[in-house]
């Protein structure tokens, strides 16, 4: 989207669209729910999804943990010129993980404040 500040975060379908997604644009930050892929990231941050019950639950009235994941991303860009990147690639290994990206993408105020699907 043209004219939107917030930073693109693409939710990929697997490892082996890494090369190609990296090759394609700006520096990137990576957020996984598994290992680190190895370099060409400006910054990297791991997350652990938890199990998606019913809104506003007792075990998930926080924010979820992806929602944190990027929280940590957009900090460490914001205070390291080192760690700057424009984009953010989503490696995750379990349809819960990519849910709740997905999720916080489009529920969590304050995420959604600073990224957007992209």
């Amino acid at each position: 989207m043209e004219g939107d500040p917030r930073i693109p975060v693409s939710i990929l379908p697997g490892p082996e669209a890494l090369a190609g997604w990296l090759g394609t644009g700006g520096p990137a930050a990576l957020l996984t729910d598994g290992a680190h892929p190895g370099t060409g990231f400006a910054a990297a941050e791991r997350f652990a999804p938890r199990p998606l019950h019913r809104f506003g639950c007792a075990c998930c009235s926080g924010r979820p943990a992806a929602a944190l994941a990027l929280g940590r991303l957009f900090q460490a860009r914001a205070r390291d010129p080192g760690l700057w990147f424009t984009r953010v690639a989503v490696l995750a290994a379990s349809p819960a993980a990519r849910q709740e990206v997905a999720a916080a993408l489009e529920a969590d105020a304050v995420t959604r404040a600073r990224f957007r699907a992209g």
